[in-house]
């Protein structure tokens, strides 16, 4: 209870529901950021349901998904900036101010939005989420980092680039540190010198990429992305590149019989269908199917050859929604839902024998016999450090202490996969990871300890795809990058078990 004489106190962090002065588009970029920060929210799925939710579309929609990707993509740079131009540590403020002053900074320096409106709308958001005495520094920053264009303030907040190459780049193309290093390593370029081609993959981590359909063999020709809008993929045969709009807006997409997704995605399942030979009503396995990408893609492939796929992904929630992407496109009479191990949900089309069967079961355990697979898929979870341009908020998520810990994860499916392949069975090994520790040397440690495999040469099944090789002496492995190739950095070894 009030006392009497007093004013009541103000909160610092008032429901969402009473901010009066914040614009729709800035609201959802700013409760992006701080669920992302607070609560490891994923901004790829967080803010196409809140633009739904709170019926953002067109030019506020638009602008929304450019200020929360944005401002993720450049928070290190930011970060490096409001440091300089604040006279608090940045991790002594509050974690809303913290994420008003990064969303007022990257409109500042990465934006078109003029000036005075980039502050006057920061301080808006600012009073509505932590009241009128933050709002007033977070005024004075911003009209500090306003002084000058971005170039001018990563002279000033970066490293020199004579002194500390790695934190020069770290900080201008807002990488930490570790994936610097990493990524340097991964592209064959030592640490002490010149870093010129890492230096143009942290820049293509920052770029937008385009979105790339796939038009599912057997249900939808690539012809109907590209009267949809979309212009032919580079290499990939059922590949189309969406330049700009709602991916939902292509009929075959919202129909479910093509999905969003990367170019290298679709080489990888596309290198795994191409090696040869093949056998009639042969058995495939998606190891770690989830959420379906692949699959999809796979039991097309799969079907061209008369084989059926089983996809197999361990949590039975995300085994419901594999089932469904499975089922999507396809006849609903015709699909039973997913199984736990032992049993499977089929999806076939039309009256023919199913083409797709899905399982709840564990990849590092096996519930089907050793030896029954002419082909298996083993896309293993990983950092996602190749999918920075998509998921710009993993590169702040990510430690070098999470990559070692999924390493043995990794090894154990790969030992699997290899197990589960039939004699002149063939195995792909992917990340969407260029990380050595996930890829290189997964393989190497695990073919090493076996005398039944044989390393195919991966760039050369994908010969038409310039650039593939990984350094020495691993030039039979297949490394896409984003500066290169334009798709994620998708790693891919073709491993062959002997008779």
């Amino acid at each position: 209870m009030t006392a009497p004489g007093r004013r009541p106190r103000r909160t610092s962090t008032p429901r969402p529901n009473s901010r009066r002065r914040t614009d729709p588009a800035r609201g959802v970029a700013f409760d992006v950021l701080r669920a992302v920060a607070e609560r490891d929210a994923y901004a790829n799925l967080l803010l196409p349901a809140l633009l739904r939710e709170r019926g953002l579309s067109g030019r506020d929609a638009a602008l929304a998904t450019e200020l929360a990707y944005g401002t993720l993509r450049g928070q290190g740079s930011y970060d490096a900036i409001i440091a300089v131009c604040s006279d608090r540590k940045l991790d002594r403020l509050d974690p809303p101010l913290r994420e008003v002053l990064r969303l007022g900074a990257h409109q500042l320096l990465a934006t078109r939005i003029a000036a005075h409106a980039a502050v006057a709308t920061s301080v808006d958001l600012a009073k509505d989420v932590a009241g009128p005495r933050p709002a007033g520094f977070v005024n004075a920053v911003l009209r500090r980092v306003a002084t000058r264009d971005l170039q001018s303030w990563l002279e000033i907040a970066a490293p020199s680039r004579a002194d500390d190459l790695v934190g020069h780049l770290a900080v201008s193309h807002s990488h930490p540190r570790w994936i610097v290093e990493a990524l340097a390593e991964a592209i064959g370029e030592p640490a002490d010198g010149e870093l010129t081609e890492t230096e143009a993959l942290l820049a293509a981590d920052g770029e937008r990429p385009l979105v790339t359909l796939c038009a599912e063999p057997g249900l939808a020709e690539p012809g109907e992305l590209t009267v949809a809008g979309a212009t032919p993929a580079r290499w990939s045969p059922f590949g189309a590149y969406l330049p700009e709009g709602d991916p939902a807006q292509v009929p075959a997409v919202a129909e479910g019989r093509a999905t969003v997704q990367d170019e290298a995605s679709q080489l990888a399942a596309i290198a795994l269908d191409r090696v040869g030979p093949h056998r009639q009503g042969g058995r495939w396995l998606d190891l770690c199917a989830g959420p379906g990408g692949k699959a999809r893609l796979l039991a097309g492939l799969a079907g061209n050859r008369g084989a059926q796929l089983l996809a197999a992904e361990i949590r039975p929630h995300r085994a419901r929604l594999l089932h469904a992407a499975m089922a999507a496109g396809h006849d609903p009479a015709a699909a039973t839902g997913p199984a736990s191990a032992g049993a499977s949900g089929h999806i076939r089309a039309g009256a023919a024998e199913p083409a797709a069967a899905v399982v709840a079961a564990d990849g590092t355990a096996p519930a089907w016999r050793p030896g029954t697979f002419d082909r298996v898929l083993a896309d293993v979870p990983c950092s996602g450090l190749g999918a920075l341009r998509r998921r710009a908020e993993a590169r702040w998520r990510r430690s070098a202490e999470d990559v070692a810990a999924l390493v043995p994860l990794q090894r154990a499916l790969l030992t699997a996969a290899l197990d589960s392949a039939a004699p002149g069975g063939v195995v792909a090994y992917v990340t969407c990871s260029p990380h050595v520790a996930e890829t290189r040397e997964v393989v190497a440690d695990v073919v090493s300890g076996r005398g039944d495999i044989e390393v195919l040469d991966a760039p050369a099944v994908l010969a038409e795809v310039p650039g593939l090789s990984c350094p020495s002496p691993h030039e039979s492995f297949a490394q896409f990058w984003p500066h290169r190739h334009g798709t994620d950095a998708i790693f891919l070894a073709l491993l062959r078990r002997r008779d």
